[in-house]
């Protein structure tokens, strides 16, 4: 049956892990944990960064967005990936289909961006240790912040506008676990080479040139560093920026791997896959990674802990 796009269509049936069925309880139990885990990770990070005074800096502030993202993005994705790998039911209504595509999108995008930004704020702190409370003033992280976030929803609101538009002609089955740009433009019955390459040049704004920002960003810190003379303050300067460094390496390393690489060579499975691993388990490895490896913030919730009890 040939339909057009309206919100009283059917849903879309979500096909996610459903050929391998023995594989669904495992992943039940492994994504249930791990999204618990994240909730308590990022929720953490959130509230030590307002609780503790000493953490009322540019740093922990763009932290605190970040995680606020990672809440964002798991929660968008996950409940839903969790009720269909319970069940016999793989469904989900076009509206749910459509809020998690905006959001999904709008989120990612928005992620991309902050990690630029907290690699200019990492930028500052090691190469103009003795002006960077000059330059990162208040009104300029929020404005970077407000930057980031105002650009993922402009780009969602193009991209997912314009791939909702697209004529799916009763093509129902999602090849996926959730609803996202490219798998819905193969579920179209007409030529998608527009959005195919807006696609593509989107990625190229929100993945390339954040990376690109990033590394030249990496490339004088790690000049700065190199001219440091005592070891201790060679240590020092990279335990500033090495959790970030971490984060962005994992981030990005997969979402490139996804949006970048040619969809022809890779199999359906490792999409599927590497996408798990950016919704699910990245946002679960970001408060870890800030908390195992950074002092202030353990000294910070041992503080908070001490308090409590």
């Amino acid at each position: 049956m040939w339909w057009t796009n309206n919100s009283a269509l059917p849903g879309f049936i979500l096909v996610g892990f459903s050929d391998r069925p023995q594989l669904e309880l495992v992943l039940f139990g492994v994504i249930l944990f791990l999204y618990l885990m994240t909730l308590l990770g990022n929720t953490t990070i959130i509230l030590v960064s307002r609780l503790d005074s000493k953490l009322h800096t540019p740093m922990y502030f763009f932290l605190s967005h970040l995680s606020f993202l990672d809440l964002c993005v798991t929660s968008s994705i996950i409940p839903q990936l969790l009720v269909n790998l319970g069940g016999s039911d793989k469904s989900i209504t076009y509206g749910g289909c459509v809020v998690q595509l905006y959001v999904s999108l709008a989120l990612g995008s928005t992620e991309c961006v902050l990690l630029a930004v907290m690699s200019y704020d990492r930028y500052v702190a090691v190469c103009r240790p003795l002006h960077y409370a000059f330059v990162m003033h208040p009104r300029l992280c929020h404005t970077l912040a407000s930057t980031a976030w105002l650009s993922g929803m402009a780009t969602t609101l193009v991209q997912s506008t314009l791939t909702l538009q697209l004529p799916f002609c009763g093509h129902r089955q999602v090849d996926h676990f959730f609803c996202e740009v490219p798998v819905l433009i193969k579920l179209a019955c007409v030529d998608t080479t527009f959005n195919q390459a807006e696609l593509f040049v989107a990625s190229v704004l929100f993945l390339v040139l954040p990376l690109s920002l990033i590394l030249i960003s990496y490339g004088y810190i790690a000049q700065a560093i190199l001219r440091i003379e005592s070891v201790f303050g060679r240590r020092k300067a990279f335990g500033t920026c090495s959790s970030h460094l971490t984060v962005v390496i994992v981030f990005y390393g997969t979402i490139i791997f996804m949006y970048l690489q040619p969809a022809k060579s890779r199999s359906k499975d490792q999409g599927k896959f590497v996408s798990l691993f950016y919704t699910v388990v990245t946002p679960m490895f970001n408060p870890l990674i800030y908390t195992l490896r950074n002092k202030e913030v353990k000294a910070a919730l041992k503080k908070i802990l001490g308090k409590t009890s």
